[in-house]
């Protein structure tokens, strides 16, 4: 896959409006239906959502008008069918700390993520129990939760890695019959140290946040709780 077609890179400036679309979360969910499951109708993605296609519709259109969805072929010629325009949406933090709007939108898709990952891990544990997931994937499958001392360069330097790596392990399963949907999520969160007397998990407050690292955020505009992903 080309890597236009790939990756959208959200500018905090040109792309001020396509942010502020992007934050609706209907949006947000049909975006992720369409990038797991290909490309859908309105009504189709209605049937999944439980909203109207009236609403998916108007949605849809929104999305395309900011270049997340494009028409897709059709099977007839009775109802537009959508297919997401790329499979990630990226950003740059330190462009992205530039302004309250543009960084509100990195908390909202960063909170997405969180509740992205709480979903798919309710959903893998019912695949898992219902028998609907080879036993292969048991022993790969789970949750890492490393805290390493490293410096900026080097955070930035394990995400381009993880990167690569994965888009060229996703190139070459392309073909496999055996390959699933994996929710992959990698989380790089510097923590200040603690006062002697601040209790964990507490930090005090800030008057003024932090600078967030120069690294590129990543999002597939994720799954939910019903397995829509």
């Amino acid at each position: 896959m080309a890597d236009d077609e790939r990756k959208r890179v959200l500018d905090p400036v040109a792309d001020a409006a396509a942010l502020k679309a992007l934050t609706h979360p209907l949006r947000v969910r049909l975006l992720g239906l369409l990038r797991e499951r290909g490309p859908a109708t309105a009504s189709e993605l209605a049937a999944v959502t439980g909203e109207s296609s009236a609403s998916t519709s108007y949605h849809l259109r929104v999305l395309a008008k900011y270049d997340f969805v494009v028409e897709a072929e059709h099977r007839d010629g009775r109802e537009r069918r959508w297919r997401a325009a790329h499979s990630v949406t990226s950003w740059d933090n330190a462009a992205m700390d530039a302004s309250p709007e543009s960084r509100a939108f990195v908390d909202l898709m960063r909170r997405r993520q969180i509740e992205h990952l709480g979903a798919s891990l309710a959903r893998h544990q019912a695949d898992v129990a219902a028998g609907r997931l080879d036993g292969a994937w048991v022993e790969p499958s789970g949750i890492g939760d490393w805290m390493p001392r490293l410096t900026p360069e080097s955070l930035s330097e394990l995400f381009a890695v993880v990167e690569e790596k994965l888009t060229a392990l996703t190139d070459r399963d392309a073909g496999d019959p055996r390959a699933e949907h994996v929710v992959f999520l990698a989380a790089g969160l510097p923590l200040a140290p603690l006062s002697p007397a601040e209790p964990e998990g507490e930090p005090a407050p800030e008057p003024e946040p932090p600078p967030r690292r120069a690294e590129q955020g990543r999002t597939q505009a994720g799954s939910d709780a019903d397995g829509a992903a």
